[in-house]
């Protein structure tokens, strides 16, 4: 389990969840820095064992995700979708105003209980598809609308299994389509 006091570190292509510097004052054992961090964060921030909340960083080839110039995916294998005991979810905002994003069929995020309504892949895998503009008809109902340039992709785990909080399972990395 993490610690209030651990560096935070890379998981594959998205940054380690926020809820590093989140604690109760032993935690913390006087780094004051990460408990002003925290502060600003979210005050009232989850404990790791809550909730993580692994942040998009690069795409799959390490580049910063660009969605004015790049259409990008966001792949789960066939049953490997966030491990968690309640619910997930994957939300855009805009990177530059971290507000969520106005778009024509006011869609805000992906999350666990959308998954029956999306459409899977011929294997079972489910493809979510970040891009400004439609993926067209027949791809929509699994689009996140995203912003025109850099966006601020938050997934967030509630009530995460083991498995995630020993980061045996990662976020799939965004691919950009080519």
């Amino acid at each position: 389990m993490l610690a209030a006091n651990d560096d935070l570190k890379g998981i594959g292509f998205w940054t380690d969840d926020i809820t590093n510097g989140f604690g109760d004052r032993q935690a913390y054992a006087g780094n004051y820095a990460l408990r002003a961090a925290a502060a600003v964060a979210g005050i009232y921030g989850n404990d790791a064992v809550e909730a993580l909340y692994p942040l998009l960083a690069t795409d799959g080839d390490g580049n910063k995700v660009d969605t004015r110039a790049s259409r990008y995916t966001l792949t789960f294998p066939a049953g490997q979708l966030p491990p968690v005991n309640a619910f997930w979810s994957v939300t855009m905002y805009d990177g530059k105003t971290q507000l969520l994003i106005n778009n024509p069929i006011n869609r805000y995020l992906f999350n666990s209980p959308m998954v029956p309504d999306l459409k899977k892949n011929p294997d079972g895998s489910l493809t979510l598809h970040i891009q400004d503009t439609s993926p067209g008809k027949d791809l929509q109902s699994n689009w996140l609308p995203a912003p025109k340039g850099p966006p601020y992709v938050v997934m967030r785990l509630y009530w995460p299994k083991e498995e995630a909080l020993q980061r045996k399972w990662q976020p799939p990395p965004v691919q950009r389509v080519k």
